[in-house]
């Protein structure tokens, strides 16, 4: 038997009312953190102007490069924005780590903590919000960011090319479709694998009075350096270069000198079988969980 107009009625207002306050906690912490868009925006901007200027003499060195072959071309060619993906990737976990490591600490810090608790949101919903932004929401931001700044510098090649009749020589050589496809699953794989080092500057960010970068970093610098005095290892280093980005190796398979240019070089499948990155999710739920029982009951500083 189905369920009656009431009783459905019902179940969308209570599926609302829980997402609701997630949206607007989101929406919140957008309009607190303008950063979060105008620091990859203000990059991009940077990059696109630097770009202009580099293309003065394109075609003379177009020519030059279209005599290689041409594995060589696509290397050349798209180069730029390849860098163009890499430094606003980069920006984007800057700028996820420092909202982390603010994220719980200023609103205790302003006392602010106070207003927001007085409002029918939880700690678990608040501190969700909060991780979905360098997770979720910046690589978001990135792609769309990423995605733009690529085709405007297309767009401006062709203007440059198209007196020399060289114009569609860069959209043969880098495939804005292909490269989106890969720029998107590349995003999801870094979200997943830096995990646990957003959970964990979230719980630093709960539990610090002060100097909450130092506190995310030092304790595991000082192992690093005990282990490697007490008995010439270095598995704690290791650990942390493997989270930083050595997950990486299981999500693409890698040609010598050469980007990932090509579909046929994602390996989705050994990436989600691998073992450190089950436990590196297991370890952010760890670190996320202990940030909303401190949020719930830390007091302001």
């Amino acid at each position: 038997m189905t369920d009656s107009p009431l009783e459905s009625h019902d179940a969308v207002a209570e599926g609302a009312g829980v997402t609701r306050p997630f949206y607007w906690s989101v929406q919140r912490e957008l309009w607190e953190n303008r950063s979060l868009y105008l620091a990859p925006l203000s990059i991009a901007a940077l990059f696109m102007f630097g770009f202009m200027i580099s293309t003065i003499g394109m075609p003379h060195r177009r020519r030059a490069v279209l005599m290689m072959d041409p594995a060589k071309q696509r290397v050349l060619i798209g180069e730029p924005y390849d860098i163009a993906a890499i430094v606003l990737i980069l920006i984007a976990f800057l700028v996820g780590v420092f909202y982390c490591l603010d994220a719980l600490y200023g609103e205790r810090r302003d006392r602010s903590i106070l207003f927001w608790k007085s409002l029918p949101v939880s700690d678990l919903t608040t501190v969700l919000s909060k991780a979905s932004i360098p997770m979720v929401v910046l690589p978001a931001i990135t792609l769309v960011i990423v995605v733009t700044l690529q085709f405007m510098m297309l767009l401006w090649s062709s203007v440059v090319l198209l007196p020399s009749g060289l114009s569609a020589t860069t959209w043969t050589r880098f495939n804005i479709v292909e490269q989106t496809f890969i720029l998107f699953y590349g995003l999801i794989v870094l979200a997943l694998g830096h995990a646990p080092l957003y959970g964990w500057f979230l719980l630093v960010s709960s539990w610090a009075r002060r100097a909450t970068f130092l506190w995310a970093v030092l304790p595991f610098f000082a192992v690093s350096m005990l282990e490697k005095m007490a008995f010439n290892t270095a598995y704690v280093e290791s650990m942390i270069q493997y989270r930083v980005m050595g997950f990486t190796a299981d999500a693409f398979v890698y040609k010598p000198k050469a980007p990932i240019a090509y579909v046929s070089q994602l390996t989705p499948l050994r990436f989600l079988s691998t073992p450190g990155l089950w436990v590196g999710l297991i370890f952010a739920a760890i670190f996320i969980a202990g940030a909303v029982r401190l949020r719930r009951n830390r007091e302001p500083i």
